[in-house]
């Protein structure tokens, strides 16, 4: 699987919308979307007329990026699982990656953003009901217990969580004195904070 390594605020210019990719230096006037708001290139402050197609894929793309730069490939999978659910597909593929393991990790305010829950993961500081995962794309479930392994509980990167002040989703829960969070629900299209138009990347797929 190909592997993005530009810089990563290079995206959210492309993308036009802050993707929170650099943690705390995204709520900062350090964030070059704030001095550049436009795409980057020679040609980025250039007015392009967007094409139907254009605003598919480039919400298509927002997305992926914002959830770690999902593979093509694994996101149309998640397309193809949502169509299979019932409900509302779009929020359905919402719904999907919401639950991926690492962003559940960002969400309960453990990793300061996805790349950096998506570390941790990777290097096997999450366990799962007990249990080391070490699969970012890990998809959780309602009662599902996540917590940072005993054995590394004393990091730096850990102690100061009981100082983190993180707004929390309804669906999630996470103790910062016992290091412990736990699935309370499958989230729904209100506990996505993000601007995404859903049904703009369903509409991509279904052609």
């Amino acid at each position: 699987m190909s592997k993005y390594t530009g810089a990563d605020c290079k995206l959210c210019r492309r993308e036009g919308c802050k993707l929170f990719l650099k943690g705390e230096r995204c709520l900062t006037k350090k964030c070059p979307l704030e001095r550049r708001a436009t795409a980057p290139g020679v040609h980025g402050a250039a007015r392009h007329k967007n094409s139907e197609y254009g605003q598919q894929l480039r919400e298509k793309q927002k997305v992926r990026r914002a959830y770690g730069n999902i593979s093509e490939k694994q996101f149309h999978n998640y397309y193809e699982e949502a169509v299979r659910m019932k409900g509302n597909t779009g929020e359905n593929l919402l719904s999907l990656v919401e639950r991926r393991l690492d962003n559940v990790v960002f969400r309960m305010g453990i990793g300061s953003s996805r790349a950096e829950a998506r570390q941790m993961v990777n290097h096997g500081h999450i366990t799962v009901n007990g249990k080391v995962v070490n699969i970012p794309s890990f998809s959780v479930k309602v009662g599902d217990v996540i917590a940072i392994k005993e054995s590394k509980r004393e990091k730096p990167m850990f102690k100061d969580l009981k100082d983190v002040k993180v707004v929390m989703p309804k669906w999630l829960e996470f103790n910062a004195n016992t290091l412990t969070g736990k699935i309370n629900a499958l989230p729904k299209r209100d506990d996505i904070d993000m601007n995404i138009q859903e049904h703009l990347i369903i509409e991509l797929y279904s052609k």
